[in-house]
């Protein structure tokens, strides 16, 4: 290849691949198959790596993420990123108004554009010549920190402008948030690999965006949405037009947005789409009313040097409950965590009862400064998990005690260990009864072996009964011997034996994953399981081999290294191995779902969530969270959800169980 066909192929791949990013994160139309993108995408990589000077700034191989940086360099903002002022009911609104009607009386005549205001990180993204070149935090508002690395790993975010009628120059603003699916699944498998969670997904996107090493970022599967152009002049007339024109350009704008006559129509408006906060997939703390004449816009000014008095943000009032902390609890977790959790009088939050609530870990407790016995605010994240986010100082009495970090474990009295760069206290006690039980229940959890009818309270009474005291014991569970048991009949330990036997099939990630190592989640069992093909492999792994697979760090390596050197792990493998469980890796390519995507709504009548994503993955397929245009089929159980109306929206193809399994070419 000459170096003209060299210059000549790496353009066309750039703009093929970067094409198809944009079909796949911002249309949901996908045109390649993932193995055609994967082989174009690695092409582009080789050319780049071979003669360097081919990879240009608007490189989508940029998305992989650059080395860690050492620091985050300042950066000042061309026109300062404004804050908003907030309504918190209708008569701020109608006082806002009034103020804007004051300065420019054809304010209100000009209309309203209503935006949902999504509760993330505002970031500032400047081209020149099309090219993205600088990405910001929004810092103090004229100055940030240079995030470049970062944002470029954010699929949604083009590296080129697309389109036509863009400035030169210019910088766009908008809103990187944390899809609340991935939030609630990176919080699972922290939970998973033994890791504080993190709080809430507005905290976690800003701090995503913070990272020194910009792989870290791209893990997280950050989103983005424009909402402004600077400068808008010569753009568009009107804020309506000019997130058009940001979508023509190749971004994505938020959902529900609409451009109404009158305050009185926004009013309404801002009432149906706080019905809707329940659909979306981020979170929104409310609307922002903006007016919708940009040339009104300068007239109006800023408030202060930092609140625009041309928008106003009308804030939804949050699902919040107050009630008294009575105590504050520590759940061992299976390696070790010691995780706090808050005692609660019962309270009605959202329509639920809450009695217990998260309090993340001790760093946490600290910075709110929370203590037993006082008033706390309690509210339901993302409408699932209740959590505490403050005490009500004002109805302190003096009789609140503050809480003591736990110097020995609750459970069996082993000193906490408790390193200075790392959030999690830990109980290092592998015997300790709290760790055993919590591996156990995680074991046979419906995320791992997926072992039907053997739930916590039934794992916490095997245990106490001296049945299983490790993984290996389940496998040889006897029904004559559990039909003895309280709540176990002839018929329950049986259909018990016959689960724990069914779950030998699961696949060597599942397995790996359900042994509970730490910082080892789900889909790192699979990278994991994937690169070595055997248990074997895996356990004879150095750290340095095991930490050299995308999305698997030195940290994660030394962790599973250390695991599998423990010698009555190793004994445990082995028994695993021997008792008849999967230890070997199949291979997916041409299976009979291959390049296929499925999507589940409501229960199937005999698959579990976990055992339908190992029955599609073993298949070649993927399993999804979402409908869109690229799902395959969606998997219809009972009592579906909104899925289902979406599904027949978008013309996917609805099936049921026993259709999956027929495609699929065998039983769960």
């Amino acid at each position: 290849m000459t170096p003209r066909d060299r210059d000549r192929r790496a353009a066309e791949l750039r703009t093929v691949i970067e094409h198809a990013i944009h079909q796949y994160y911002v249309l949901h139309a996908p045109e390649l198959s993932d193995p055609e993108y994967d082989r174009l995408f690695r092409e582009l990589q080789d050319l780049e790596a071979k003669h360097p000077h081919l990879r240009t700034a608007d490189s989508p191989t940029h998305r992989v993420g650059a080395e860690p940086a050492v620091s985050l360099p300042k950066h000042r903002h061309g026109v300062p990123m404004l804050s908003l002022a907030n309504a918190f009911d209708s008569a701020e609104l109608e006082a806002w108004e009034k103020r804007i009607a004051r300065i420019a009386p054809e304010a209100p005549e000009a209309g309203y554009n209503l935006e949902l205001k999504i509760d993330g990180a505002a970031v500032s993204l400047t081209y020149e010549s099309g090219v993205l070149t600088v990405g910001a935090t929004r810092g103090n508002g004229t100055v940030g920190e240079e995030i470049t690395a970062n944002v470029r790993t954010i699929p949604d975010i083009p590296l080129r402008l697309q389109g036509k009628g863009w400035p030169q120059e210019a910088e766009i603003r908008g809103e990187v948030y944390f899809p609340l699916e991935t939030f609630r699944k990176l919080n699972e498998a922290r939970t998973e690999a033994g890791e504080a969670t993190f709080a809430n997904p507005r905290n976690s996107a800003a701090g995503s965006l913070r990272q020194l090493d910009s792989k870290v970022t791209r893990s997280r599967g950050l989103r983005f949405y424009a909402f402004s152009v600077e400068p808008y002049e010569n753009v568009a007339e009107t804020q309506h037009q000019l997130l058009d024109k940001l979508q023509s350009w190749g971004f994505r704008v938020a959902p529900h947005r609409t451009r109404v006559p009158t305050l009185d129509d926004a009013k309404s408006q801002i009432e149906q789409l706080e019905k809707t906060l329940g659909e979306l997939e981020f979170e929104a703390d409310g609307v922002v009313v903006k007016v919708d004449l940009l040339s009104i816009h300068a007239e109006l000014g800023v408030v202060g040097g930092r609140e625009p008095r041309w928008a106003i943000a009308r804030k939804f009032a949050p699902e919040v409950a107050v009630t008294r902390l009575l105590n504050i609890g520590i759940n061992v977790g299976r390696t070790g965590t010691l995780n706090p959790y808050a005692e609660l009088e019962p309270i009605e939050v959202g329509g639920v009862t809450v009695s217990n609530a998260t309090l993340h870990n001790m760093d946490v407790i600290a910075a709110k400064d929370v203590r037993i016995g006082d008033w706390v605010e309690v509210t339901r994240a993302g409408e699932v998990i209740p959590q505490v986010l403050g005490p009500v100082r004002e109805k302190r009495t003096g009789k609140e005690k503050t809480f003591q970090i736990p110097t020995h474990c609750p459970v069996c009295g082993t000193p906490v260990q408790h390193e200075d760069d790392e959030v999690a206290y830990i109980c290092p006690n592998e015997k300790c009864p709290g760790r055993i039980l919590e591996s156990l229940a995680h074991f046979a959890s419906s995320g791992a072996m997926d072992i039907r009818g053997l739930g916590y309270q039934r794992v916490s009474q095997l245990v106490n009964a001296g049945f299983i005291s490790n993984p290996a014991d389940i496998y040889e569970l006897k029904a004559g011997e559990l039909e003895e048991l309280e709540g176990l009949g002839k018929k329950s330990a049986e259909q018990l034996v016959a689960a724990v036997e069914e779950s030998k099939s699961q696949p060597l990630a599942t397995l790996l994953f359900a042994l509970g190592i730490r910082h080892v989640g789900a889909e790192v069992a699979k990278l994991i399981a994937k690169k070595f093909g055997s248990m074997d492999e895996i356990t004879a792994a150095p750290p340095e081999e095991i930490s050299e697979i995308e999305g698997v760090g030195d940290t994660i390596a030394e962790a599973v290294a250390a695991y599998f050197a423990r010698s009555q792990n190793r004994s445990l493998i082995r028994n695993l191995a021997h008792l008849g469980l999967c230890t070997t890796e199949e291979g997916t390519e041409g299976g009979t779902l291959a390049d296929e995507v499925y999507v589940i709504t409501g229960t199937l009548p005999s698959l579990s969530r976990a055992r339908a994503t190992a029955l599609i993955e073993r298949a070649g397929g993927r399993l999804t969270s979402n409908v869109s245009k690229k799902t395959t089929a969606l998997v219809v159980g009972s009592e579906p959800g909104r899925k289902l109306e979406l599904a027949h929206k978008l013309g996917v193809e609805t099936i049921d169980e026993a259709e999956l399994l027929r495609r699929a070419g065998g039983n769960a």
